[in-house]
């Protein structure tokens, strides 16, 4: 290990996950293209022995041969499939679930929700980037989209977690769900910013997984619901923010080793999800950070405000038949 190594993990101070046999866990991870949060989690899962999908919205094929021959690389015994899903799609959602549903007979442990977008990042948009059926798009794809699978997948979770006594939904969230506040769950700001539509998904995305596991985990039933901050990481989601300004996209390319010094790698940032997607003793309901339980912000202790959204969404899913 060189001295820029050295240097960066005292940095960075990553936390490693302990390995865990997985042996017999079936397992969805969204968003894994190579190089993202989502394929470092799947590399590791497969590791350990867990049979795995992996979700892409393109190119599934040569995502699922890439992780093949990562893991290749370095052993493990479980098998791994790869599907399209765009979850600001609700038929790629519905086709999906479907076809997984067909291919694995109902057999699902462990839903990683990692897949999600932070667009604009330099805030230049005045109106709301917004998915094709007209809502913001980081609300669209990072919370609706991620609920909508989750609900969809609610029922497989629950059958195998009530035989196992393990189901669990991990969302990776954010610690910019700061960024948002409550009120704006309902009544969306004023003032578009990217940076404030990014947190209220985020922020959505906690309250939902809080009530995710109030409803159906604890000693009322086997779900276990974790959402989590994976840290500074360097992937590629900062290029795409950057795709309207190839001026900022150029300088950050040419100041990349700068910047990789005081972030984590992408296989350093997966390993709170990977913990709390695996470890036995990890436990539901809470928010974690460096695979530990850690306190989120003031707004995410409202219930009424979670019961509320919760049952807003599941009537929204509903709608979509």
């Amino acid at each position: 290990m060189g001295a820029h190594e050295r240097l960066r993990r005292w940095i960075a101070r990553p936390v490693f996950a302990p390995a865990v046999d997985l042996r017999g866990r079936r397992i969805i991870v969204t968003g894994c293209t190579p190089g993202s949060l989502g394929f470092e989690t799947a590399r590791t899962l497969l590791s350990w022995g867990a049979d795995v999908t992996v979700t892409t919205r393109t190119a599934p094929e040569r995502t699922a041969a890439d992780l093949q021959a990562a893991v290749a690389t370095i052993g493990g015994h479980g098998a791994v499939e790869a599907d399209t899903l765009d979850l600001a799609d609700a038929g790629s959602v519905g086709r999906f679930t479907e076809a997984f549903r067909n291919r694995h007979a109902g057999k699902l442990d462990v839903l990683v929700n990692n897949a999600g977008i932070h667009l604009d990042l330099l805030s230049q948009a005045t109106e709301p980037l917004r998915a094709p059926d007209g809502h913001e798009i980081h609300w669209r794809t990072n919370y609706l989209g991620t609920l909508h699978l989750t609900l969809r997948l609610l029922p497989l979770l629950l059958a195998n977690g009530r035989d196992s006594g393990d189901a669990r939904v991990v969302n990776v969230s954010s610690r910019l769900h700061n960024r948002g506040r409550n009120a704006g769950l309902f009544t969306p700001p004023e003032k578009h910013n990217s940076w404030v539509a990014y947190g209220l998904s985020k922020l959505a995305l906690n309250h939902a997984t809080f009530e995710l596991h109030r409803r159906y985990g604890g000693s009322a039933g086997p779900l276990r619901a974790y959402c989590l901050h994976p840290g500074a990481v360097y992937t590629h989601i900062a290029g795409k923010g950057l795709a309207g300004s190839p001026r900022v996209a150029r300088a950050r390319t040419t100041l990349a080793p700068v910047e990789t010094l005081f972030l984590r790698t992408p296989s350093e940032g997966a390993q709170t999800q990977i913990y709390c997607a695996s470890h036995p003793t990890a436990a539901g309901g809470h928010y974690y950070r460096s695979c530990a339980v850690a306190q989120p912000t003031a707004d995410c202790a409202d219930t009424g405000v979670a019961s509320r959204l919760y049952d807003q969404t599941v009537a929204w899913v509903d709608r979509l038949g």
